[in-house]
């Protein structure tokens, strides 16, 4: 009787303590199974809740459609996915929060890009969205599949205004290269709030890019399970948030195969009476992830008082035989010895300023593959810059 007792208290203990690893958090694809989110949850803690709100409501969107989509890709890339249980929809992907369920229950048709086994394409497969009513909600789900041994680049640029939840189901098949750029262009009084989950096969690799410039609250949270043997992931993200924006990705990379390479690097700069930006890492190196070589870092430059950088990095290893595993995080403002270099070269304080910023970000910027893209976002930056105050 005292064991049962004892057992049953231990019990209810556990129930009443909050989750705070990301593997153990629970999946379904039905909104109810999901309490409106709360700051007692270590997913949502560091949230803009109040402004995320619209996104929590399980009702259908009201009206023309928010956001319309366009996609530029070789014939037959763009397959129909019709219904809920439409074929590789649902393969890897599980809701984890609310939004997310809300958004697969609400997106009876998803897109779904299949990019052909054995194929090169030279060109990237371009998706726009582009928000039309700050004032709607609006939902999607996103399939791209990379068959066997294909190479290819999807980018998926946001604009406009929405209030927009999304899903983003990725399959990198055995062999396959895939490399997928998010760009949240959004205007300034956007909410968005994105899941990218991803399933990386056998010598398989994915390149995978988080860019948020624009929007009120943008959340991007990409999840990455290496689950092939020798499959690799690199995982890059670049923000600038100006006063009053709040941008925030919080990424999981699991190791599950052996033999599995992570690198991941996300960088922000902030601007500005309270701009925010939140990045949450988390690594799992599982069990049977044998010969793992894995690192994370976060890297936030402050610009101005009044702005604020959450940085948590956090590392599991369930086995001692891997070849590496680390992370960091950094925060700070400019480095007095960079711009006592510049400056005692001749370039003004404001230009110094200027370069170091430059110099931090394009560290990202240089790794897309697509000109256009990193031109756009170099150009993007520069707009920020000539807003800098010096202090």
């Amino acid at each position: 009787m005292t064991e049962t007792l004892i057992a049953d208290a231990l019990a209810a203990r556990q129930a009443d303590v909050p989750i705070q690893t990301r593997s153990a958090r629970p999946t379904s694809f039905e909104p109810a199974d999901f309490a409106a989110p709360s700051a007692r949850e270590v997913n949502w803690k560091l949230s803009d809740l109040q402004r995320l709100a619209p996104l929590f409501v399980d009702e259908p969107a009201e009206g023309a459609r928010a956001v319309t989509l366009e996609v530029d890709a070789p014939a037959g890339v763009h397959v129909p996915s019709t219904g809920l249980d439409a074929p590789v929809r649902g393969e890897v992907f599980r809701p984890e929060d609310r939004p997310s369920a809300i958004a697969w229950k609400r997106s009876e048709d998803a897109l779904h890009l299949r990019l052909p086994a054995g194929q090169v394409l030279e060109q990237p497969v371009r998706v726009r969205l582009h928000g039309t009513d700050a004032s709607a909600r609006a939902t999607a789900h996103i399939v791209i599949e990379a068959e066997r041994d294909s190479h290819a680049t999807v980018v998926l640029e946001h604009t406009g205004s929405a209030q927009f939840a999304q899903n983003v189901e990725i399959i990198v098949r055995d062999g396959a290269s895939l490399t997928v750029l998010s760009l949240q262009a959004w205007e300034d009084d956007a909410v968005h709030a994105a899941a990218h989950q991803a399933v990386v096969g056998r010598r398989a690799s994915l390149t995978h890019f988080v860019v948020s410039l624009g929007g009120a609250v943008v959340r991007v949270n990409p999840s990455v399970r290496l689950a092939g043997e020798g499959s690799h992931a690199e995982l890059f993200g670049l923000s600038f948030a100006d006063s009053g924006q709040h941008l925030e990705s919080q990424v999981y990379l699991f190791h599950e195969g052996p033999a599995t390479k992570g690198n991941v690097l996300y960088k922000s700069a902030l601007q500005g009476a309270k701009a925010r930006t939140v990045w949450i890492g988390d690594v799992l190196i599982g069990a049977d992830a044998v010969d793992t070589d894995s690192y994370e870092a976060n890297r936030n430059l402050v610009l101005t008082d009044g702005a604020r950088a959450d940085s948590i990095p956090n590392l599991e290893i369930e086995t001692g035989e891997i070849a590496g595993a680390g992370h960091a995080s950094a925060t700070g403002r400019f480095d007095d010895e960079q711009l006592f270099y510049l400056r005692s070269r001749g370039i003004s304080e404001k230009e110094s300023r200027r370069l170091v910023v430059l110099g931090f970000l394009m560290e990202i910027v240089q790794k897309i593959a697509v000109d256009d893209v990193r031109a756009r976002l170099i150009d993007a930056v520069e707009a920020e810059l000539a807003t800098m105050e010096v202090d």
